[in-house]
């Protein structure tokens, strides 16, 4: 990696993100437009030849609930706050109308089959790594859950990307063992610590980063790390928030993002943006017209600079080279 690298990765979810925190009645017309906004997404890929790691949730692999009782796994995670529970929270919500809310195969063989695409994982089941109550065992036949439905696929996991970016160095061994080259880590800054147990701080800090601060979140290949013998570690540089009808709130976002880009294309450094795909159910139209703008800017410095684009597996593969 000798020239810039932009990385995108998308923490692709739909209810299952979000289960413990809203009530699905309210997120239905969210979720629907979200479905709808992924082929969109995935045409200014294609226009603009970017490369991305959509990290999925496992239960989005099922068709039906059926299905997804079928492939419970025999160890589940026994949280002290069972609300974390998807399998508590999924026996609840059963029903034909949430289905889509919950399983999305047709759209993960969408993605499957698009250029420059990788399919990771977000774990089985939105797994919590840090809250009290799980364990290893818990983890490990959630993991294989995910590695094993993916196969029905034909796709071989490579990247993951911890629920809520709780990362349990603790699990990476597993993770290694299974396959797992790539793990997405959180900028090496205190807001972005311990995010489990999130201070009031943390989240101004995080919330004013957004909009303004020093160019900070690129970085050197470099610091692409091994965790664990052949596991790489990416950090994450800036998560692009949903747009937001507060014009001065979201010219400065979309400035430090273009202004974070060319600085990663000058100093041949590692730009890594990403987001959930549900951030774009509210507003298609104006995230999507941003999102147009952010690599239209890309592909400019790609054609000036030699700037590239990367999924996490691509950076994994070209680190690991060159620290063997």
């Amino acid at each position: 990696m000798n020239n810039g690298v932009l990385v995108i990765s998308l923490d692709f979810e739909l209810l299952w993100g979000i289960f413990d925190k809203v009530s699905y009645e309210e997120k239905i017309d969210y979720f629907t437009e979200t479905r709808k906004v992924i082929p969109k997404i995935l045409h200014l890929f294609q226009q603009f030849n970017i490369h991305c790691t959509w990290a999925t949730v496992g239960m989005l692999f099922n068709e039906n609930w059926d299905e997804w009782s079928e492939n419970i796994p025999e160890v589940v995670p026994n949280y002290q706050n069972m609300n974390f529970s998807a399998y508590n929270y999924g026996k609840k919500i059963r029903s034909k109308v949430t289905e889509p809310l919950c399983f999305a195969p047709d759209l993960i063989k969408m993605i499957a089959q698009a250029p420059g695409q990788e399919i990771g994982t977000h774990t089985y089941s939105h797994y919590y790594c840090l809250e009290p109550g799980q364990d290893l065992p818990a983890f490990k036949a959630d993991l294989q859950t995910s590695i094993k439905l993916a196969k029905k696929f034909d796709i071989e996991l490579e990247s993951l990307v911890f629920p809520r970016n709780q990362i349990n160095l603790d699990y990476l061994e597993i993770c290694s063992l299974d396959g797992i080259n790539n793990v997405r880590s959180n900028p090496t800054v205190w807001y972005w610590e311990n995010t489990q147990t999130d201070s009031l701080a943390q989240k101004i800090f995080r919330t004013g980063d957004a909009y303004l601060g020093k160019k900070d979140k690129t970085y050197q290949p470099s610091e692409v790390s091994l965790l664990d013998k052949q596991l790489t570690s990416q950090k994450a540089s800036r998560l692009l928030r949903p747009f937001s009808d507060k014009r001065v709130l979201n010219y400065l976002k979309m400035k430090r993002i273009l202004g974070e880009i060319t600085h990663a294309a000058e100093k041949n450094e590692i730009y890594h943006l990403w987001w959930h795909p549900h951030n774009f159910g509210v507003n298609p139209v104006n995230n999507l017209k941003d999102l147009e703008i952010i690599l239209g800017h890309f592909d400019n410095c790609r054609r000036t600079k030699g700037m590239q684009s990367l999924n996490m597996a691509e950076v994994g593969s070209k680190a690991l080279k060159k620290i063997g």
